[in-house]
């Protein structure tokens, strides 16, 4: 069995659209798993630059799997002790939610195994 190590990672401005309407970050921050892979999610790293509390959501295909909440300037590390599996075919993301108006950069890295 091959095992693959993937990131989703990055700095990235943002301007927040409410908590309750979590949007996608970047396009990068996006990955497909392939047909006939298993995806795992083992950690997640964030920080935030703004003066509010901001949450990073975990969607698979178009549906929350984790929240992530970050304190006001303050940072994350969450080691993600039960995994799940995604199935190939899957469309892993990472949203931002932040209140209205509220700007900043976020700081993610979210580690992934495929095998």
């Amino acid at each position: 069995m091959i095992t693959k190590n993937l990131f989703l990672q990055g700095i990235f401005p943002f301007v927040g659209t409410g908590l309750e309407k979590p949007v996608p970050i970047h396009r990068e921050l996006s990955h497909y798993v392939p047909d006939g892979v298993i995806n795992q999610t083992l950690y997640f790293r964030g920080g935030n630059s703004s003066s509010e509390l901001i949450t990073v959501v975990l969607m698979r295909n178009g549906v929350p799997m984790r929240y992530f909440p970050i304190g006001a300037k303050s940072d994350v590390h969450v080691p993600l002790r039960v995994v799940e599996d995604i199935d190939g075919g899957s469309v892993v993301e990472l949203y931002l939610a932040a209140p209205d108006g509220v700007g900043g950069s976020v700081v993610v890295d979210l580690g992934m195994v495929e095998h």
